[in-house]
C-alpha cells in the first residue's frame, strides 16, 4: 500500500509540476509566437500556441530602428558597469566587517541592517540625485543602487565560511589587507561573486522606475522605458513599419524578446554558481 501511495504521489507531483511549468513558460512562448505572426493574426489576439502566418517583419523593423540600439547600448552600459562596481563595492564592504577586531564593527553592521528596514523615500532620493547633478545621466541608474544591504550580508556569510588560517598565513608572509583581499579572498569567492553579479545584472537590466524618474532625454532611454513607450504608442510609428506588414502587437512582442534575450543567454552559465552562492550564504548568517 505504501508503494502504491508513493507512486500515486509521484504521478500527481509530476502532473502538478508539469502544469505549473507550462503555465510559467506560456507567457514567454506566447510573446515568441506573436512576434513571428503576421499583422492580421497578431491583431486578433487570443491563445497562441505557434506563430500564425509566420513572418519576421517585426524583427526586421525593430532591428533597423535606432531607438532599439540606443536603448540596448544604454542598458548594456549600466548593466556591465553597474555590475562591476556593485560586486566590487559589496565585496570591499563585506570583507572588513567579518574582522573581529574592526573598530565600530557592530555600529556599521547595524547601519547596514537599518537600510533594509527604512529608506529615504522617492522624493528625498530624487532631490539627492538632482543635487549631485546626475539627473538625465546614466550614472543615476548605477551609483544610487551600487550597494545592497542584503548582498553585503550574503557576502559576509560566505566570507565567514573561508578558513581563518588563510588570512593569518598570508599576514605572516607579509601580505597587507588589500593584497589578501585581492589575491586570497576574491579568487576563493567565485560562487558568491557570480551570484551577486547575476542579481546585480538582472536588477540593472530590468531597471525601470529609476530610469523613469531620472531620464528625460530619449537618447538615454533603457530597454524597459522604451518598451513602455512602445506599449503606450509613443514610438510605435517609428518601429512598426506598417508597409512591411507588422503590427503593434508583434513589435511589442519582438522588442520584449530582444530585451530578455541577454539574460536568458547568460543565466545557464551562472546557474551553478547562483545555487552554490545562495545556499552558502543562507547556511551561516
Amino acid at each position: 500500500m505504501r508503494q502504491k501511495g508513493g507512486n500515486l504521489f509521484s504521478i500527481l507531483n509530476i502532473l502538478f509540476l508539469s502544469v505549473l511549468t507550462l503555465v510559467t513558460l506560456y507567457p514567454m512562448w506566447r510573446e515568441v509566437a506573436v512576434s513571428f505572426s503576421g499583422m492580421e493574426e497578431a491583431m486578433k489576439g487570443g491563445l497562441f500556441l505557434w506563430p500564425r502566418d509566420f513572418t519576421t517583419d517585426a524583427y526586421v523593423n525593430i532591428l533597423h530602428s535606432r531607438y532599439l540600439w540606443l536603448a540596448y547600448g544604454n542598458s548594456l552600459f549600466i548593466t556591465l558597469v553597474g555590475t562591476l562596481i556593485g560586486v566590487f563595492l559589496t565585496a570591499a564592504t563585506a570583507f572588513p566587517l567579518i574582522k573581529q577586531d574592526l573598530p565600530g564593527k557592530k555600529m556599521f553592521v547595524l547601519l547596514i541592517l537599518f537600510t533594509m528596514l527604512f529608506s529615504g523615500g522617492i522624493i528625498p532620493t530624487y532631490l539627492l540625485v538632482k543635487s549631485v547633478g546626475l539627473i538625465n545621466s546614466l550614472w543615476s541608474l548605477i551609483l544610487p543602487t551600487a550597494i545592497s544591504a542584503y548582498n553585503v550580508i550574503v557576502m559576509m556569510s560566505f566570507f565567514r565560511t573561508l578558513p581563518r588560517e588563510l588570512d593569518e598565513s598570508a599576514t605572516m608572509d607579509g601580505a597587507h589587507a588589500i593584497r589578501i583581499f585581492g589575491s586570497v579572498i576574491l579568487p576563493l569567492s567565485k560562487p558568491v561573486l557570480a551570484t551577486i553579479a547575476l542579481w546585480e545584472a538582472v536588477g540593472y537590466w530590468n531597471n525601470y522606475l529609476q530610469a523613469l524618474y531620472y531620464l528625460n532625454d530619449k537618447s538615454k532611454y533603457v530597454l524597459p522605458v522604451l518598451l513602455r513607450d512602445i506599449i503606450n504608442g509613443q514610438t510605435i510609428a517609428q518601429m512598426t513599419g506598417e508597409s512591411t506588414g507588422s503590427s503593434t502587437e508583434s513589435v511589442i512582442a519582438a522588442t520584449t524578446i530582444m530585451a530578455v534575450l541577454p539574460i536568458l543567454i547568460v543565466y545557464p552559465f551562472l546557474q551553478k554558481y547562483f545555487v552554490q552562492g545562495t545556499l552558502i550564504g543562507s547556511v551561516k548568517a
